[in-house]
């Protein structure tokens, strides 16, 4: 399972960006190989971030889609998900299942 850090900020964003990115891609391989469809990133260390960690959450959830697989985040600090719901991208961090 992958994890965030617990800062992630707008200055950050870019290097945090290409180190989460090496590391879904290579999950997103190891979920395939194994026939899963979902690949998990645990939130739970997160404490300090702006609007930049939606970013990052938006761009892997993109990166798993085209690799025909879906993003689950667990452990996201309720700051987070509030967040999300202001920005109007709750359904796309945390779609509901059908």
């Amino acid at each position: 399972m992958l994890k965030l850090p617990e800062s992630v900020r707008l200055d950050e964003a870019p290097q945090l960006w290409a180190h989460l990115q090496a590391g879904l891609q290579a999950e997103a391989a190891q979920v395939g190989n194994a026939a899963g469809k979902a690949v998990q990133l645990n939130a739970g260390e997160l404490r300090h971030f702006d609007s930049a960690a939606l970013t990052l959450l938006l761009g892997a959830a993109r990166l798993c889609t085209q690799q025909g697989l879906s993003l689950q985040i667990h452990n996201a600090p309720d700051k987070l998900q509030e967040l999300a719901r202001v920005y109007g991208v709750t359904e796309l961090l945390w779609p509901v299942a059908s």
